[in-house]
């Protein structure tokens, strides 16, 4: 079955799924999990596809595609499911397109639900204070995992990079001399972060003290191992974060992506200048790193409630 319940493709449409993601593999600036992603929501149009008996790629109509969106929204999905899966399709077939399978791009007037403007969840200065501390005493046994989970936490914190580029990298990718840290980011862009004295610490001690109770021969150069000594993973960092936030009192359930959310909220808060934040994080555009002066602004208005006398 597929994520929305249905059938996996099959005849044409499992040919032309698999035709489409070799061509996804073969462009270099996707990342695996925007591949991964995009099959995913290619394979769920083309099982509603097959199941409305509509057997032909030539076949398809805005009508059908409309009908598989409004699907999603019955079953549930969120405003920002339903989008990515909108752009996965026109993705998918305006490559049918390019390629010649279908004559005219039926998804070229298909509108996706605006992103709903939710604030991102991030923890208090306190808290995040507090989740590194828990994750220094919980080290102080010299477990291997623990001296890890130590750093991964103090560099997602100190960087803001996202825990697939946490998990990416190399030990070269490090220069502890001068604080900073290589960072391969989306679409293969390169970018060099710094990051402060107690990430600088943790790191060290996880080197020193900890990779080499697990590292392998087959481990090469990369920066976080597991148990067996092969590179950590973002599942494992996420379960990591969520096990040190529970001793956290009060603390959201936050994800390493909220941790991301996190730095550039305090940096905001600290004074540090937006484009400054859009550069440390890798985003493209400055309107993504915007959001985070509404947080701010948020958390400003919230404590004046508190504490003026008159709010």
């Amino acid at each position: 079955m597929t994520d929305d319940g249905t059938r996996p493709p099959s005849g044409e449409w499992a040919e032309v799924v698999a035709a489409f993601e070799r061509h996804l593999r073969s462009e270099r600036s996707r990342s695996e999990h925007t591949i991964r992603a995009y099959l995913g929501d290619v394979r769920s149009l083309a099982s509603h596809l097959d199941a409305a008996g509509v057997d032909h790629l030539d076949d398809v109509a805005l009508r059908d595609l409309r009908a598989w969106l409004a699907a999603q929204a019955q079953s549930g999905a969120a405003r920002a499911t339903i989008a990515r899966r909108s752009a996965a399709a026109r993705t998918f077939l305006g490559w049918a397109t390019r390629t010649g399978r279908i004559p005219v791009d039926p998804s070229l007037r298909l509108a996706a639900p605006k992103r709903g403007g939710h604030l991102p969840e991030v923890l208090r200065q306190a808290d995040a204070t507090a989740l590194l501390d828990v994750a220094a005493v919980a080290s102080d046994d010299q477990d291997a995992l623990h001296l890890r989970d130590r750093a991964a936490l103090e560099l997602l914190y100190a960087s803001g990079i996202r825990v697939g580029e946490l998990t990416a990298l190399d030990i070269d990718d490090l220069d502890l001399g001068h604080g900073v840290v290589r960072v391969m980011g989306k679409g293969g862009k390169e970018r060099t972060v710094p990051f402060g004295v107690p990430a600088r610490l943790a790191v060290e001690a996880w080197l020193a003290l900890g990779r080499p109770q697990v590292v392998t021969g087959d481990s090469g150069p990369a920066l976080l191992l597991g148990r067996r000594g092969r590179r950590a993973d973002p599942r494992q960092i996420r379960a990591a974060l969520h096990a040190l936030l529970a001793h956290v009192p009060d603390a959201p359930d936050i994800g390493p992506h909220g941790l991301r959310h996190s730095a550039a909220t305090h940096l905001l808060e600290g004074g540090a200048d937006l484009r400054l934040v859009q550069e440390l994080l890798g985003h493209a555009s400055l309107a993504t790193t915007q959001i985070y002066t509404h947080v701010s602004v948020d958390r400003l208005k919230q404590s004046y409630r508190q504490a003026h006398p008159r709010a």
